[in-house]
């Protein structure tokens, strides 16, 4: 296994190095060049530009780690069913806003070890933050200035919850499954951003009733566990990696404060509602 902490700053130079070649076709035009794959989601030529970089830049880094990219061909399960450790990214996390110009969306760089997350790195190309964080290091932020701060939830308070959950999500809906921890405040944001925002204090849970896939949550989960906090199933059990043949997470809340949230969300007992979000 390599070691984390050698790791981190080629892993933060090559992150920032695909966040300028998005950015490039960001501000270069409004009109962007979009083919849709075949799970009916949208691909830009920032989104294969990026994969390009990474790609490269992890096998000059681990020549002997296997890579596994949203944007790259998907190993048999036959086969990754098979691998120990190995990458696990996602070069555009939020394809949509980019398209949309919204700025919410990242690099996500994950290192998987025996099907749970040792590593992880989230950079946010608009505004030249970098999130990361390995196993027993603790999580961190690095802003575009270069000052590294560490990163801890903030403590829940009934009454004072911030909740971010996707555009798509209902209000409505969202009201009722988390009503019971009283009056909350509902903050729009995509990617996996949401996760880095739990991770330094500024949200407390993140729950996530649609389809995402093991690169969507991979880096994130590093991050926000490093912190304090965690990514759950339905049934409360935190998310692992590699273990089916599909790709696709089951339904999760990310939570902050673990030791508040964790004993009060209806594990196993959700309330039957229509999974939009």
């Amino acid at each position: 296994m390599p070691n984390l902490s050698q790791l981190q700053n080629s892993l933060i130079l090559l992150s920032k190095t695909a966040g300028a070649a998005i950015l490039d076709i960001y501000q270069a035009a409004r009109q962007y060049s979009i083919q849709t794959k075949t799970d009916n989601t949208p691909l830009t030529q920032a989104d294969l530009k990026a994969n390009d970089i990474l790609i490269a830049g992890l096998k000059q880094l681990t020549p002997d780690i296997p890579i596994l990219s949203e944007e790259g061909k998907q190993t048999p399960w036959a086969e990754r069913q098979y691998w120990q450790q190995y990458w696990l990214i996602d070069p555009l996390d939020g394809t949509r806003q980019f398209i949309k110009h919204s700025g919410e969306f990242t690099v996500n760089i994950a290192l998987v070890k025996e099907h749970q997350v040792v590593l992880g790195l989230i950079y946010v190309p608009v505004t030249g933050e970098c999130y990361y964080a390995a196993q027993d290091r603790g999580a961190y932020k690095l802003d575009a200035k270069g000052m590294e701060t560490r990163l801890q939830v903030r403590a829940w308070q009934r009454g004072k919850t911030l909740v971010l959950a996707s555009h798509s999500a209902v209000e409505e809906r969202t009201r009722r499954r988390f009503g019971h921890l009283g009056d909350f405040t509902i903050r729009p944001l995509s990617s996996s951003w949401k996760f880095c925002l739990l991770a330094e204090g500024q949200g407390d849970f993140c729950p996530r009733f649609g389809a995402t896939c093991e690169w969507d949550t991979a880096a994130g989960q590093c991050i926000l566990e490093q912190a304090r906090g965690g990514i759950f199933n339905l049934e409360g059990e935190r998310l692992s990696y590699n273990t089916k043949e599909s790709l696709l997470n089951p339904y999760f809340v990310a939570i902050g404060d673990v030791a508040a949230l964790h004993p009060l969300m209806p594990w196993g007992k959700w309330p039957v509602l229509p999974a939009i979000y």
